[in-house]
């Protein structure tokens, strides 16, 4: 069975423990089943030259600080799969690698959309010496996958400045509103090449990108479109002004 492709705007780590995203994950989670594996993408692993996670048990990683002691004891022992991780090698150059684990970008999300933890994962990390285009390059690589029973992911914010944050909540800035709308936009006509030159896609795109680890792996999502595949939103909420929890499914 053909799998999707799924981003997650994943927000505060926070969110692993419950809160108003988790139900449209879970959602997802339903919607989908168990898929042979998932390679993921998240914000928060960025490497010179590019890596795969290879461990058979990744470590849960808490990556932050500062938050309750319940969030830092907090484990999601899904298994790794060498052999995915292989498989990811063979298709993009990347190297394996078993110096990472699960980031909260992605065990705060997966948690709940698969909460028995017995989906395999590996997460591809962010090689930094590659541009945006480059990025789209290595993404078109692993679309080969979604034919092999494996869901490609990735994790981030179309939005996500927390410079501007409101820690109290309140309404989104428009230059936030804008950017999330025209990302959207982008994605349902199938404009990578918007999306992969992200900053003239709206006024004050840099205010809602002021650095793109966040952005980037959306477009690890964005570039598995193939022609038939329906997009759909979830989640679709600016949270305190500056932070988009908008997520997309494609396929």
């Amino acid at each position: 069975m053909i799998q999707p492709a799924v981003f997650f705007g994943h927000g505060s780590p926070m969110n692993a423990l419950g809160g108003p995203y988790a139900e449209a994950w879970r959602r997802v989670g339903r919607e989908i089943g168990k898929p042979r594996g998932v390679v993921m993408v998240s914000a928060h692993w960025e490497t010179d030259g590019l890596g795969v996670t290879a461990q058979a048990r990744p470590e849960t990683i808490h990556d932050f600080g500062g938050f309750p002691a319940e969030l830092h004891a907090y484990e999601y022992p899904a298994p790794g799969s060498p052999e995915l991780a292989a498989r990811v090698a063979d298709l993009t150059g990347a190297t394996p690698t078993d110096s990472w684990g699960l980031d909260h970008g992605a065990w705060s999300v997966l948690t709940h959309v698969w909460p028995e933890a017995d989906v395999p994962v590996v997460q591809v990390s962010l090689d930094r010496s590659l541009d945006a285009a480059g990025h789209v390059e290595t993404a078109r690589r692993l679309n080969a996958l979604r034919d092999e029973g494996v869901m490609i992911a990735g994790s981030g914010d179309f939005v996500h400045n927390l410079r501007t944050w409101k820690r109290q909540g309140g309404d989104a800035f428009p230059w936030a509103t804008s950017f999330n709308e025209a990302v959207k936009s982008a994605l349902v006509r199938n404009d990578v090449e918007a999306l992969t030159n992200w900053v003239g896609l709206a006024e004050d795109a840099q205010l809602s990108v002021p650095t793109d680890e966040h952005f980037l792996p959306l477009l690890y999502v964005a570039a598995q479109r193939r022609p038939g595949d329906e997009v759909s939103f979830f989640n679709d909420v600016i949270e305190g002004g500056s932070i988009s929890m908008t997520g997309v499914r494609i396929g």
